[in-house]
């Protein structure tokens, strides 16, 4: 049974503060991750480490030599932090950058070299990879989201359990979480989804919930869980359904 798990950017790094990681968060993540570590790909937010410097270089609107290359650095020292705690639980890991292997068109994946990841699967190790700047055909370079990242690898692998992690309880929906939400009842809660808290260029929540049900339109659920809870993940990797769980309609 194949994972994709996705940890939130505002999990791991306070999102208002440039560079400012979670360390005692990422080593309670990457504790509960070590408690079924087999078949999973990991995707993490890039949080503050590059929600901020992309909004200062303007991108993905701006073509910045300079910008992405700062972007690009920050994130991967994230990703580092992150590889580095599950090493310390015990999990074989490698981090996988997507600037080095997708290409975007129009921001969104028009290629991406697949075969790493799953080799890597094959043989007991967990890919992590983050949300990063990448090359795009029609406007130089773009950012793509972990989600973004999310959807397209779940499809590829063909995923059994998909599950986005976040600092909220679900798709909230007059204060409280939805327990399933397909397209069909978009247009009745989209006007009361709140966005991302902090500083945010992917899109927040509603970016989250858009790339999930493009997922469901193709035959696979995912859900949006609180991943701040201590136990979510957990629960979450052993197949539980937490949080809200988006479907295809009926």
């Amino acid at each position: 049974m194949t994972l994709v798990l996705k940890i939130g950017g505002s999990i791991l790094t306070d999102k208002n503060r440039k560079l400012t990681a979670r360390p005692d968060e990422i080593t309670r993540v990457a504790k509960e991750i070590a408690i079924h570590p087999n078949d999973v790909v990991l995707v993490h937010g890039a949080g503050s480490f590059g929600h901020i410097p992309a909004k200062k270089y303007g991108l993905p609107h701006e073509f910045d030599r300079a910008g992405l290359r700062v972007t690009h650095s920050s994130v991967a020292k994230l990703c580092e932090k992150v590889v580095e705690a599950l090493s310390l639980a015990g999990v074989e890991c490698l981090p996988v950058h997507p600037l080095s292997c997708l290409y975007l068109r129009g921001g969104r994946i028009d290629s991406f070299f697949m075969e790493p990841i799953k080799e890597m699967l094959t043989n007991g190790i967990m890919p992590v990879l983050h949300g990063d700047v990448a090359m795009d055909a029609t406007g130089k370079a773009a950012i793509v989201s972990g989600d973004q990242l999310v959807a397209y690898i779940a499809k590829a692998v063909q995923a059994e359990v998909v599950a986005v992690g976040s600092n909220v309880d679900g798709v909230l929906f007059s204060g409280k979480p939805l327990s399933r939400i397909t397209r069909k009842e978009l247009s009745q809660v989209e006007s009361a989804i709140v966005g991302s808290a902090g500083v945010d260029v992917t899109g927040g929540m509603r970016g989250k919930l858009l790339e999930l049900l493009d997922l469901a339109d193709l035959g696979i659920d995912s859900m949006i869980f609180n991943a701040g809870i201590e136990g979510n993940i957990a629960r979450v990797l052993l197949g539980e359904c937490v949080g809200t769980r988006i479907g295809r309609a009926n």
